[in-house]
């Protein structure tokens, strides 16, 4: 008998073949259900290996469900971060205020995650290593379609055929780049730019974070744990971004010494810290808006289809819930229509995140020094309870049960 997720509407189809590019969060996610629907995939990452450790990600909202119809929720629960304070600091390092992070951020305490990104990822790629071919330090090299598939050159010299190729490989896609061109016409700069690192705990923090500012620069301390490394962040306003340094560490870090040569606090700590950094990310703060999300047998998801910015905390749960959409509407429709339905129904719902952006994310980290003294006034009016309700725009999709409607298992029923 034919397994039910080789299934489409009660009958038999052959399998088909699947690559993805980039094995972050949308890539395995995607992975996951693609191969629940019979298809052989195919992730190939450029990097060697997964990306262990890394700064704390929200999953929230709709994504919850994500995560507990994949069977990884129990897990992620395992490893959630409990931060019970965030302390907002003057230029001199005075306390303006000290609140909960639920009361910043809109999340609801007891229910929305917080881990560590690469927990999160190690929980993916456990759900699908055993069912999914994963090719390391590799990457797509050229596309070439045709109208019995899609032949991938790879960079390492190899060519397949498959029969669609998706790119979930972040803000800075090569796939989209190779689909629609260069990045520029679709990056939205946000005005910002950021690095973060994980340094010595010599501040002796425990589950918070510590977030210094003036007009224009922003730097913060966050301790997950009581003895770990913290992550260190800092963030300042530029008119354009410094196109000429992204590929240059050395350049970066030559960059943030200049943009935070006066600072005080703990930041020439920092400073210091950051040139032995060996995990050092240096990045624009911006936004992705692509026209549409497709074309022929190519389709984009997560950061390299909407990329939302942290600004909004919404990064990760989007690529969940877009891997999940995206396979929902290729259950049972061939590639054409089910890149169209998959972009009808999940388009709101990634817009709707996007403008996070206006409604707070950004105003975190004012310009000016009439705007922080309004920031730092709202932040001492915040009640110290968290939010105990949920912003709309985290739970605005509801998720079809594809599984069951193929005949297939429910989706799982995790606690």
């Amino acid at each position: 008998m034919t397994p039910p997720h080789q299934l489409r509407k009660g009958r038999a189809v052959p399998q088909r073949k699947a690559l993805i590019s980039g094995a972050s969060i949308a890539g395995p996610a995607l992975a996951f259900w693609l191969n629940r629907l019979g298809y052989e995939v195919t992730v190939v990452e450029k990097a060697p290996t997964l990306r262990g450790g890394g700064y704390p990600i929200d999953v929230r909202g709709t994504a919850l469900e994500v995560v507990r119809r994949m069977g990884i929720l129990p897990r992620l629960r395992d490893v959630n971060i409990d931060l019970r304070r965030l302390t907002f600091l003057a230029a001199d390092g005075g306390e303006v205020a000290s609140v909960h992070p639920h009361s910043v951020t809109g999340g609801v305490a007891g229910h929305d995650l917080e881990v560590r990104r690469g927990d999160l990822s190690d929980a993916l790629y456990a759900a699908t290593r055993d069912d999914v071919e994963f090719l390391f330090n590799d990457s797509i090299e050229t596309l070439d379609e045709h109208e019995h598939g899609i032949d991938v050159t790879f960079r390492r010299g190899s060519t397949r055929t498959f029969d669609m190729v998706l790119g979930a490989d972040g803000l800075h896609s090569h796939t989209r780049r190779l689909l629609f061109g260069p990045e520029e016409q679709f990056h939205r700069y946000l005005g910002y730019c950021f690095a973060v690192f994980t340094m010595p705990n010599t501040s002796g923090l425990s589950q918070e974070t510590v977030m210094w500012n003036v007009p224009g620069r922003a730097a913060a301390l966050y301790a997950v744990g009581d003895h770990d490394d913290v992550h260190a962040f800092l963030n300042f306003a530029h008119p354009q971004p410094p196109f000429d340094v992204f590929p240059d560490p050395r350049a970066q870090r030559d960059l943030m010494d200049t943009v935070f040569a006066d600072a005080g606090w703990e930041v020439p700590g920092m400073l210091a810290a950051m040139r032995d950094a060996g995990d050092l990310f240096f990045d624009a703060v911006g936004q992705i808006r692509v026209p549409r999300w497709s074309d022929g047998r190519v389709a984009l998801v997560g950061d390299a289809a909407w990329a939302p910015s942290f600004l909004t905390g919404q990064g990760t749960s989007l690529a969940l819930v877009g891997a999940y959409m995206l396979a929902a509407s290729l259950a049972d429709r061939e590639h054409p229509s089910g890149f169209a339905a998959y972009e009808h129904h999940t388009r709101d719902f990634v817009t709707m995140n996007q403008a996070l952006v206006g409604k707070g994310g950004a105003t975190l980290f004012p310009t000016t020094a009439q705007g922080l003294e309004e920031r730092n006034t709202r932040l001492r009016g915040l009640a110290a309870i968290p939010r105990t309700e949920e912003r709309p725009a985290h739970s605005a999709l509801t998720l079809p049960d594809f599984m069951s409607t193929l005949g297939g298992p429910p989706a799982s029923t995790s606690p």
